[in-house]
């Protein structure tokens, strides 16, 4: 019987130290588990922080739609990042008050107070948004600036030169930029117009600031940065105002005729501006004080329309974040240019003021100047599909100037 009972003991403490034993592995184990853990968080956590950093060269697109992110050692490892989203859900900007106190303020015309006293808030929460826009290849994407009462100008653009197609495999889309109206102009019943007609078409992008002329510079940065976060697959912008014609086949074969250019990354062409300097005059639409700014403008291209690689765009993104914001969107841009070393292009096919300077010229309306030219300014809704059907008339013939 002892002999027993002492077969019994060692058969359990046997069992005691085992249970020990296993409980100390499996502790040690869910240390290691939460350790390794906290070093996936931690990671993830620096790749979600430098998804939406302008210059992230640590990682970079690979082929089966993951990222491929250095580890040091010169291979890359695949993670699936979260999709990118716009981060501004705040619509208030309070005014920075002690600029009412500085003596310059008071000498400038009361009509830049408010943009000056607001020019510390650049982004906005997007209200209408269309990121599926840039999620397959797009060789061209058409950005059109308007505001909510042109719905004529943005039915012309679609039927006509901004019309959404793929030739030759190159998928061309369009995008319409829009913020809202002011309170008084029965923002409500436009604001649900706008969402209506969203819902048609699909090709708005709308901001919660008031459409101004002052405000257009908040279109260019707010786009930039929607740009830079949702299109990793654009190759070039146009961008122009919603009464202008563009000839969309002629911007292709342009680019067609450039895609071995070196410095096809850079391309920034337009009608261009130099030598330019601030206009005094009060009564000018393009009036700027002294005291906002007393030097000569960059050279800059007419907001009419422009073309531009889309790694130039994100180069410009980056530099307009370091760019005080300036009342008119054209000059801001070449600012931005300046600040990146990029100097704009002179094309002879961008006519952003017209064809001539002469409003009743019989050239204005010759549709031969328009089947040779990349973008005209300006048109009435009207003109613009009037012009359109006769310059894609099979029938029309234009001369050739031929050296004898």
């Amino acid at each position: 019987m002892d002999c027993l009972f002492r077969r019994r003991r060692l058969l359990k403490t046997s069992i005691t130290l085992s249970l020990i034993f296993a409980t100390l592995v499996t502790i040690h184990k869910l240390k290691l588990v939460e350790e390794g853990t906290k070093g996936t968080l931690a990671f993830h956590s620096r790749i979600m922080h430098e998804w939406l950093q302008p210059d992230n060269i640590s990682s970079r697109r690979i082929s089966d739609g993951t990222t491929g992110i250095s580890d040091g050692g010169g291979t890359s490892v695949g993670i699936s990042l979260p999709t990118p989203r716009w981060d501004v859900n705040e619509s208030k900007c309070p005014e920075d008050t002690n600029l009412r106190r500085q003596p310059w303020f008071r000498h400038v015309d009361p009509r830049f107070h408010q943009f000056i006293l607001h020019r510390h808030c650049r982004y906005f929460p997007l209200l209408l948004n269309h990121p599926e826009k840039c999620q397959e290849d797009v060789h061209l994407l058409i950005v059109v600036k308007s505001i909510i009462e042109q719905h004529d100008r943005r039915e012309a653009v679609r039927r006509t030169w901004g019309k959404e197609k793929e030739v030759d495999g190159k998928k061309i889309k369009t995008l319409f930029l829009l913020g809202t109206t002011s309170i008084g102009k029965d923002h409500r019943n436009l604001q649900r117009l706008i969402e209506q007609e969203n819902q048609i078409y699909g090709d708005i992008l709308q901001w919660d600031f008031m459409d101004t002329f002052f405000n257009l510079t908040l279109k260019e940065v707010n786009f930039l940065k929607w740009f830079h976060i949702y299109c990793p697959n654009v190759e070039f912008i146009f961008k122009g105002d919603d009464d202008i014609f563009v000839n969309t086949e002629n911007i292709l074969d342009f680019l067609a005729f450039k895609k071995e250019d070196p410095l096809l990354p850079s391309l920034f062409v337009g009608d261009i501006i130099s030598r330019a300097v601030p206009i005094r005059n009060k009564q000018s639409k393009y009036y700027i004080p002294k005291e906002l700014y007393d030097k000569a403008y960059p050279v800059y291209a007419g907001g009419g329309g422009f073309l531009m690689a889309s790694a130039l765009a994100r180069k410009l993104f980056v530099a307009s974040e370091k760019i005080q914001l300036f009342p008119i969107d054209d000059v801001f841009l070449g600012l931005c240019l300046k600040a990146i070393d990029v100097e704009p292009k002179l094309h002879p096919g961008f006519r952003t003021f017209g064809i001539s300077k002469k409003r009743s010229s019989a050239m204005n309306r010759d549709p031969c100047f328009y089947k040779d030219l990349l973008v005209v300014h300006k048109l009435s809704s009207k003109d613009l599909l009037k012009m359109w059907n006769v310059v894609h008339d099979e029938k029309i013939v234009c001369g050739k100037r031929v050296n004898i």
